[in-house]
């Protein structure tokens, strides 16, 4: 994977001009029926906010499962790499946060888009405000078993061993750990704040440093709240309830619901 920066200082926000952050879209998720038409409508909005975008982040499980071979990436998605691929060439930077689905993205997409690509948590200054960034797996202190399961899904060698399996096999291996996932089971864990793991990592963040605004994925929750004195603790949502996003336009950060008519494309 190419080397990344765990901090970016920019000042690309000029007038009409937003950051945009959108997680968990879980393309080609096994457990959902509507996959197609899912991507169709985030592709659209991929290319409606072209128009006003200083950048765009992509903050983890973007796929439902990525894994690079030596030779091979894994089927679909076209229309989505297609349009990403627009919109770097168009000059507008986009930031693509490996998360616990789509933890396997190496070279491929830096080198076919031109997206730079984390697996680690970032900090970023825009406009003046501080930004910390991660799609947030692993941060959980108290998530000891998943904490565990990503030293191993990280190990060099063991991701060596994997692609060494036949990609037909390993995909549906894959599949079908996916299908036992909460997405497939319509799960969560509700929030709250004495035991809500990034929450809690956001707080004993700032502790040591100034944040203003903390942008998680993870959760699937739609949630801005106050965390220390002066910051926000923000969860992006999803892109299987919820259809959201956030975007930061210079001045302040907002929450925002895709505005389509569902109804029409069977997502509702």
């Amino acid at each position: 994977m190419a080397t990344s920066p765990r901090s970016i200082k920019s000042n690309l926000i000029t007038t009409g001009n937003k950051i945009y952050f959108i997680s968990d879209v879980h393309l080609g998720a096994p457990a959902l029926t509507n996959n197609a038409e899912r991507e169709r409508l985030f592709v659209r909005w991929l290319d409606e906010i072209r128009k006003d975008a200083a950048m765009l982040f992509l903050m983890g499980d973007i796929f439902d499962y990525w894994f690079e071979y030596k030779k091979v990436v894994p089927r679909g998605f076209t229309r989505t790499l297609g349009k990403i691929a627009e919109i770097t060439d168009s000059g507008i930077p986009v930031h693509f946060f490996t998360g616990n689905h789509d933890i396997w993205v190496f070279d491929y997409l830096p080198t076919e888009l031109g997206i730079h690509v984390h697996d680690h948590e970032m900090r970023a200054t825009f406009s003046g405000k501080h930004f910390f960034l991660a799609h947030g797996d692993g941060l959980d202190p108290f998530d000891k078993g998943y904490n565990l399961m990503k030293k191993i899904f990280t190990n060099r060698f063991l991701q060596w061993c994997f692609s060494h399996v036949h990609p037909n096999l390993g995909i549906a291996v894959a599949q079908r750990w996916s299908k036992k996932s909460r997405i497939a089971k319509g799960e969560g864990i509700p929030f709250k704040k004495d035991k809500e793991g990034l929450y809690i990592f956001a707080e004993s963040v700032l502790e040591k440093e100034e944040v203003d605004y903390f942008v998680f994925g993870h959760r699937h929750l739609l949630l801005d709240m106050p965390v220390g004195k002066n910051s926000r603790y923000i969860n992006l949502g999803d892109w299987i309830s919820h259809f959201s996003y956030g975007v930061f336009d210079g001045e302040k950060f907002e929450l925002k619901r895709y505005k389509e008519d569902k109804k029409n494309i069977g997502l509702l």
